[in-house]
């Protein structure tokens, strides 16, 4: 209990600092202080991918999972930007020393940019009185750049090297707290910006290198070490597009689709830019269809742009991100590559515009609003039923631009392998509605018509949707011109009424009987909508035989026995949850539950479900059903019927399970007799 305390106040102390920090950045450098202060003073955690140089301070969730990008980290414990160790002391006691920008980039890890500020003959200016702002590019920084650039800085210092450090530096003092996300300051080269983003995670980016040492405090300024030397930009992202030969096909179809304008226009966008390969990876049909249609054209260029800039060191893990088409891209990493919705087809990064980034990527992103409904399947874990609209003759209507909602039973559904035959066609065009529909415009009672001219009806129950015997298993996938909806069935219409349904199955055959002579016809075959559990023959033939003829040869008894076994309304399987109740004809209540994929109704299981008729559903039970106690163990109402139980307890029990009927004395007989039929077995 101490211990449960302690770590609940940990937890109070952690949300209220990180909640008071004025900055993501801020609160994350909260956290990181928080899990090093065991350490000592001063000293904050930071995670460090394994095999890399890449060091991140910590976030809570970050801390638990320990895994960045989806790669193991290691927890390592350094001074706290600021701070530094004192021999033979414990954490990091001592302030550093505040000295001028030149002098702090020697004790920061910017010797590099240190010794380069001298060969450019910057040390006096960045020596001089005044605040100055150095985003300061790290000693690997310089190392990372390709040797033909370092060579054109370097053997002229005077003007390339000048310049490109001139751009490092804003003539103003900014903390991390100045640094808003979006924000942009002029910098000493030319009047350029440098572009700020501060994300939600702590990570904070200039011209998309982070800012890996942040807040080093000068005498005349402050230095920010970033990860990477950064270049001026002058062009926007459309401009990028219209110069690299490479992206000549995602040139051409943004102008076919009327968007270049809007890349030449202010804004903060991240670009997925697919190549000239990307798109020759595209089925010719499919292509020239989408690029001859201006909406979905639209829609498949709008799913390629976040409405936002994200920079690539700004992902350290997994998250859905907007698109301007309006649905999602989930962005995340592996390693050092990006991924998009799991898939690491991004091949080069954070191509700067002064209105966004671009990443190009090998893949062309076809989004479900750009798909007809044959290619909505594919991917899908409806393949078979792909497979059987194909065969039923039904593809070049589903690649076609009607209307039309596809109820497509997942893998799952198809038990067994199914042969098309003109039943089956039928019955896939039966899978076929008329009109395009979401499940967010189905509601109860609602009819819809199929191409094979049937009339499905809809059943709305707290946990699912249902058309028919099938719920909606997946979430909707509108396309193009049609809708397509994952089913967890294969639907089986109605084709006649209960009464109907009974006659032609064999193992119904006593209860067919049993409802001509209780004189029940009629209601089997009425238009309001019943539930019934259905008692097989074997259910029938598990009582002793003199009962069963007595039971069967006393109308009124009969029909009290049946209508336990009814309910009223229409409720599938799928509508079946824990402890669901319903109203019987006759009698106080049954109970259902799942248990296993299977459905008990009163502890009985049903051996088959969703029999649909026009008026009803039947349920197939192999036992008789009996009213249940007053009061039912609630773990036990929705599981099997219980054991072989002794002959003194089933005489007890027998008047709490006769509850609801108005004559008890046939119900007593069999109970007795099945009791005695117990013990001479057991003998």
């Amino acid at each position: 209990m101490k211990h449960l305390t302690l770590l609940a106040l940990a937890f109070t102390l952690i949300a209220t600092i990180c909640l008071g920090a004025k900055s993501p950045y801020q609160a994350v450098l909260m956290h990181s202080r928080i899990r090093g202060r065991p350490h000592g003073p001063n000293v904050c955690a930071m995670q460090k991918i394994q095999g890399t140089d890449k060091k991140y301070f910590t976030n809570c969730k970050q801390w638990y999972q320990r895994k960045i990008c989806g790669k193991p980290a290691v927890i390592s414990y350094e001074c706290c930007p600021g701070y530094e160790k004192i021999p033979g002391e414990k954490g990091c006691p001592a302030a550093l020393p505040l000295v001028d920008i030149y002098s702090t980039l020697g004790m920061v890890g910017a010797s590099t940019t240190q010794m380069y500020t001298d060969r450019a003959n910057l040390k006096e200016e960045i020596d001089r009185p005044g605040s100055v702002t150095f985003f300061a590019p790290s000693n690997n920084a310089w190392s990372a750049l390709p040797h033909e650039i370092l060579d054109a800085l370097v053997s002229n210092v005077n003007i390339e090297l000048l310049n490109a450090l001139h751009y490092h530096m804003v003539d103003r003092r900014l903390t991390s707290e100045d640094l808003k996300h979006g924000s942009s300051f002029t910098s000493m080269y030319q009047d350029f910006d440098v572009h700020i983003h501060h994300y939600p995670n702590g990570i904070v980016t200039v011209n998309c290198a982070r800012l890996i040492k942040t807040d080093q405090h000068a005498t005349n300024g402050i230095v920010h070490v970033v990860d990477r030397v950064i270049t001026a930009i002058s062009n926007n992202v459309h401009s990028f597009i219209d110069t690299d030969d490479d992206l000549e096909t995602l040139r051409t179809a943004l102008a076919a689709a009327g968007m270049t304008s809007m890349l030449e226009s202010e804004g903060q966008y991240t670009l997925f830019a697919p190549t000239n390969e990307a798109f020759e990876k595209i089925p010719p049909d499919t292509l020239n269809r989408i690029l001859g249609d201006p909406v979905a054209l639209r829609d498949l260029l709008n799913y390629h742009i976040l409405k936002h800039m994200q920079c690539a060191e700004s992902i350290v893990t997994g998250m859905p991100m907007e698109t301007l088409q309006g649905t999602v891209l989930e962005v995340g990493c592996d390693g050092d590559h990006l991924t998009l919705n799991g898939k690491a087809i991004i091949t080069k990064t954070d191509q700067l515009g002064t209105n966004g980034v671009i990443h190009y990527i090998n893949e062309l992103l076809i989004p479900d609003s750009a798909k007809t409904l044959l290619e909505l399947m594919e991917g899908s874990a409806v393949t078979k039923a792909h497979q059987m609209f194909l065969d039923a003759g039904l593809g070049p209507l589903l690649s076609g631009t009607e209307a039309l909602t596809l109820l497509a039973p997942q893998d799952d559904a198809f038990k067994e392998s199914l042969t098309m035959d003109g039943e089956m066609r039928k019955l896939m065009n039966n899978h076929v509605l008329k009109t395009q529909l979401s499940s967010k415009s189905i509601y109860h009672g609602q009819e819809l018509e199929t191409l094979g001219g049937l009339k499905l009806r809809v059943f709305v129950y707290r946990n699912n949707l249902c058309i028919e015997n099938a719920c909606i298993a997946a979430h909707d996938k509108m396309g193009r011109f049609g809708s397509m909806l994952t089913m967890d069935k294969v639907l089986t219409p109605p084709m006649g009424t209960i009464m109907d349904v009974l006659k032609a199955d064999d193992r119904f055959s006593l209860l067919t009987g049993a409802l001509q002579t209780a004189g029940m016809t009629e209601l089997m075959n009425q238009q309001n909508l019943l539930t019934i559990f259905a008692p097989t023959n074997d259910a029938f033939n598990a009582m002793p035989r003199p009962e069963l003829n007595r039971l069967l040869q006393n109308r009124q008894e009969l029909s009290q026995v049946l209508k336990l076994h009814m309910g009223d309304g229409m409720l599938v399987s799928g509508g079946v949850t824990s402890n669901t109740r319903m109203q019987p004809l006759l009698g106080e209540r049954l109970e259902m539950g799942m248990l296993n994929y299977t459905v008990y109704v009163n502890r009985v299981p049903v051996v088959e479900a969703d029999l649909m008729a026009t008026n009803g559903v039947v349920h197939a039970v192999n036992s008789i059903i009996e009213p249940l106690p007053s009061r039912v163990d609630r773990e036990q109402s929705d599981g099997p019927a219980p054991g072989v139980r002794s002959a003194s307890s089933r005489v007890r029990k027998a008047p709490s399970i006769l509850r609801g009927f108005k004559n008890e004395d046939l119900f007593q007989k069999v109970m007795k007799s099945r009791s005695s039929r117990t013990m001479t077995q057991r003998q």
